[in-house]
């Protein structure tokens, strides 16, 4: 017989507002345990110096991850001119410094430098793997990482406000793998002023926005009033991270099918016939899969 895993079959997304300070895996690991969920995990992952939107899985929304961690984000972040750091943030140590700032016309003239498909270097502290190893792991090991450029793409970049001479607040909406310590490094060199942020916020993951973010203490203090099940409130449905993917409603008959891991073929004059789509039965979610040649081919089968 299996061990029984500990905690409870608890389901759903936590769309937390994660405080500065804490590491990702600090905060799912305090989420996981108010909840007392058996599993969790998060659509990636932010700095301990940034706050804002941190999707946490619990239990069968796990399966649900991939579809979040690929999807556009939108940051709001502060650059600080005149020192960039070894971390591109103000957690690191000063490297290079610079007497010169920018003006906004200067600023304007360079954001479009950094739309769409650019070649971008990875800050060397960052969770980017090298030969196995985190290449933070080995720049706080005294190592200097060989970070090899890659092509991320962004869909905007807006000067938002220039609050004194030695600031600049931006906001960009991006794709995934983008580092933004990495824009705020280069658009410091490119102006030559240098640059590191010195603060950063995350706006939006896919389909959840700020405005459905859940402050942690909020979620303790439901907990410390009603235990766990105080918790259950801040929970949103699986499928509401499903959105973009076609919703393929089915039979009785074939939802059992789906359950077992089968293929079923789509019927009706307005069954997709291909693509990435997501299975239903009686309005419940059952499985996310591929449609092809006309069946709907389960991958990810939920159990809920």
């Amino acid at each position: 017989m299996g061990r029984r895993k500990k905690g409870r079959e608890v389901s759903g997304w936590v769309l937390l507002d994660k405080p500065v300070g804490f590491t990702s895996t600090q905060a799912v690991s305090i989420v996981r345990r108010l909840f007392d969920a058996q599993k969790a995990g998060h659509a990636g992952t932010l700095d301990p110096l940034a706050s804002g939107c941190l999707p946490i899985a619990l239990g069968e929304a796990t399966k649900a991850v991939p579809h979040v961690f690929d999807s556009t984000k939108v940051y709001r972040f502060a650059v600080s001119w005149g020192v960039e750091t070894d971390t591109d943030d103000t957690e690191g140590r000063p490297v290079a410094t610079s007497e010169a700032r920018p003006d906004r016309a200067a600023i304007l003239a360079a954001l479009p430098r950094y739309v769409g498909e650019i070649s971008q270097v990875p800050p060397a502290y960052s969770a980017i793997k090298i030969d196995g190893e985190r290449a933070y792991d080995l720049a706080r090991d005294g190592e200097a990482p060989v970070m090899e450029a890659r092509t991320v793409t962004v869909h905007r970049l807006d000067l938002v406000d220039m609050p004194d001479r030695d600031t600049a607040v931006f906001e960009t909406e991006c794709g995934k793998g983008t580092y933004v310590r990495a824009i705020a490094r280069d658009l410091g060199r490119d102006l030559g002023v240098l640059g590191h942020v010195k603060e950063l916020r995350r706006l939006v993951v896919g389909p959840f926005e700020e405005s459905q973010l859940v402050p942690l203490d909020t979620i303790r203090t439901a907990a410390e009033a009603d235990g766990t099940a105080g918790c259950d409130p801040y929970l949103t449905p699986i499928e509401a991270a499903l959105g973009a993917l076609t919703e393929v409603a089915l039979t009785p008959v074939d939802a059992g099918r789906v359950r077992q891991g089968q293929s079923v073929l789509l019927r009706g004059a307005r069954a997709p016939i291909a693509g990435v789509a997501y299975a239903t039965g009686a309005g419940q979610l059952l499985a996310i899969g591929e449609i092809e040649a006309g069946s709907f081919h389960p991958r990810r089968v939920f159990h809920l």
